[in-house]
């Protein structure tokens, strides 16, 4: 059994300490928010937060979580980053298909909460590793700055 902590929630789960995480917040929790994109961590589809930082859930083993705490797209709206950063997806309508948006909202919201106000530079090095197919970077780069401004 392995204890974790998703999204305020003391969770024990029955799993391969080698399972990676997006499998058992998908597969077993039922959080299905957090999508499969590459399984090689390359595209950040899979993205959550370990206390706050963003990570690959596709390559990381549950067991490595430990005591850190997971956050999931599901509750990235109750933080004050995430709900700013959200506000600003519906504003500007940045979805398109939608497949990659919960990766670019926790990696995006990730950076405001370590940098209230990014630069381009700061922008492109946090959202670097999340690949969007439909082409919407220009739109996240203007929620994330709107977002920064509120």
């Amino acid at each position: 059994m392995i204890a974790l902590n998703v999204n305020g929630e003391e969770r024990n789960v029955d799993v391969p300490e080698d399972m990676p995480l997006l499998w058992v917040l998908r597969d077993v929790i039922g959080l299905t928010g957090t999508k499969f994109g590459c399984g090689i961590a390359q595209c950040g589809a899979c993205t959550v937060q370990l206390d706050g930082r963003p990570v690959r859930s596709c390559v990381l083993p549950v067991a490595s979580v430990g005591a850190r705490k997971v956050t999931t797209i599901e509750a990235i709206g109750t933080t004050p980053a995430g709900k700013k950063i959200q506000d600003a997806w519906l504003d500007l309508e940045v979805i398109q298909c939608g497949y990659c948006q919960s990766g670019q909202i926790m990696s995006a919201s990730a950076l405001l909460d370590r940098n209230p106000a990014p630069s381009d530079r700061d922008i492109d090095a946090a959202m670097s590793g999340n690949i969007c197919r439909c082409g919407t970077y220009t739109r996240i780069r203007a929620a994330i700055k709107q977002a920064a401004k509120a």
